[in-house]
């Protein structure tokens, strides 16, 4: 940015979208923001790095439901980023109520005049462009207009709506001439050539009180609904529960046709940003290097005579011989095989998937569930056991619970722990192990600063994860999870 001070800018990042469109890597309970290609970081944490600027942004406000609380809160932790505040919804209803609730409560907390709402899950890289993108925005800002990022197309895409500009501003913007919805490849093409038109990010920028203002004249619905779902927002652990009975009660609408596409204040930034909305596995081939074949890989793979590849796996070797332009994703419980352009439409797969009840888990989740304090991988199920892995990262613990239902046995692989089991505290080493009975009391917990990692075997006639009685919990969790 320039050396002229404009205002501290409070980033908003929307992290609530549960989509599928990356299946089987990205699945209901664990959506593309959080997933990692090898070791690098995640969708949502690279937004928090390219945020993670005290120049220019403040602490960030995350916008996401019950569900991702702890991944969201986990993911930052991971890589030192403080956050301004974690609102959960307690049901989606879409991006105008979402992003009205954080400004409410930005403006409680007096914390900047300005707010930039972006998603999770883009692909953008930090560079010149962007950042010379967040200046001009902010400029247009301050006097009063309602700023959204334009993309420079290039190609005649059909999967994102358009943005036309109209007269120039001072500051370099432009007011908005029209909106236009995702259009068929015929007028994708005639915009592409007339010029003057960019793809719309779903990226904006605004004062927290000319949001407001001008949300209130169009939606005064929304407005009345967050502000008391904010004022009866409930404090839990480093969460804030919006109020469920008025959060409800908001208009479902997304932020363009409730405010964007009426207001007599939008104006567009064309930004030459390098960014995608990484919406299949052909746009993440795009974006990420590839061999001199053209091939690109996540995990371990081998090439013969093939190119133009995408190869993402958990763990199995892949080998691709004499075939060209496919997508392979490989889980430890599923497999995608699919032409590169036939890749886009992975949704009528996850649709077929979800009408089966025996294959609906492979859109919910993954083997592994991460918890607050780790997480476990299932191992093998029966009718009467099953088998997990559990981890348990340094110096976390379960919640202190029983089951009515079903008893286990922990065998220590890795790691010291420390077990209670009714009155007695128990440390167990590598290969020793523990009986816990049905209905005793029972926690485990790792105070090393080595990962902790249990063999857990259960048996019982129920195994569901709802046969928990949570006695204490330091996550403030209700009876599971």
């Amino acid at each position: 940015m320039s050396s002229e001070k404009i205002s501290t800018i409070t980033p908003v990042i929307l992290c609530g979208g549960s989509g599928t469109r990356l299946w089987p890597l990205s699945r209901r309970t664990a959506p593309k923001q959080f997933m990692s290609l090898g070791e690098e970081p995640s969708l949502f944490q690279q937004a928090l790095k390219r945020l993670d600027d005290n120049d220019i942004y403040g602490p960030p406000v995350i916008l996401t439901n019950s569900d991702y609380r702890f991944q969201v809160a986990e993911q930052a932790h991971q890589i030192g980023v403080k956050l301004c505040g974690i609102l959960l919804e307690p049901t989606a209803r879409n991006t105008a109520p979402a992003i009205a609730a954080a400004a409410k409560y930005i403006q409680t907390l007096n914390q900047t005049d300005l707010i930039h709402v972006l998603p999770s899950d883009h692909l953008i890289v930090d560079d010149e462009a962007f950042r010379s993108a967040i200046e001009t925005a902010a400029k247009t800002a301050m006097n009063d207009y309602l700023v959204t990022f334009g993309i420079k197309p290039s190609e005649p895409a059909t999967g994102y709506g358009y943005i036309k500009a109209g007269e120039t501003l001072n500051s370099g913007a432009h007011r908005v001439a029209k909106f236009i919805e995702k259009p068929p490849i015929e007028k994708a093409k005639v915009m592409l050539s007339e010029g003057g038109h960019s793809w719309n990010s779903g990226m904006f920028l605004f004062k927290t009180d000319v949001f407001l203002r001008e949300l209130q004249a169009f939606e005064p619905n929304i407005i009345k609904a967050v502000s008391t779902a904010v004022d009866e927002a409930v404090i839990d652990l480093d969460f804030v529960r919006l109020d469920p009975v008025s959060f409800d009660k908001s208009p479902n609408i997304s932020i363009d046709y409730a405010l964007f596409e009426r207001t007599q204040k939008a104006a567009v930034i064309p930004a030459a940003i390098q960014w995608s909305d990484i919406g299949s596995w052909k746009s993440l081939w795009e974006n990420r290097p590839g061999d001199k074949n053209g091939n690109v890989v996540s995990g371990s793979a081998t090439f013969s005579e093939s190119k133009n590849n995408m190869i993402v796996t958990e763990g199995q070797h892949v080998a691709l011989n004499g075939v060209s332009d496919l997508t392979v994703v490989a889980t430890n419980d599923a497999l995608l095989i699919s032409t590169m352009e036939r890749s886009e439409q992975v949704k009528d797969i996850v649709s077929l998937l979800k009408e089966d009840p025996d294959t609906r888990i492979l859109t919910e989740e993954h083997k592994t569930i991460y918890r607050p304090w780790g997480g476990y991988t299932s191992i093998l199920n029966g009718e009467r056991y099953q088998v997990k892995r559990l981890f348990v990262t340094p110096g976390k613990k379960l919640s202190l619970q029983k089951h009515k239902y079903r008893s286990e046995h922990w065998v220590v692989v890795s790691g010291t722990a420390e077990v209670t089991l009714d009155e007695k505290l128990i440390t167990l080493v590598e290969n020793e192990s523990v009986y816990i009975p049905l209905g005793a009391v029972h926690r485990l917990a790792n105070n090393e600063e080595k990962l902790l990692e249990v063999i857990e075997v259960q048996s019982g006639s129920y195994l569901g994860e709802d046969d928990i009685i949570r006695i204490e919990d330091d996550f403030g969790r209700g009876r599971t999870y």
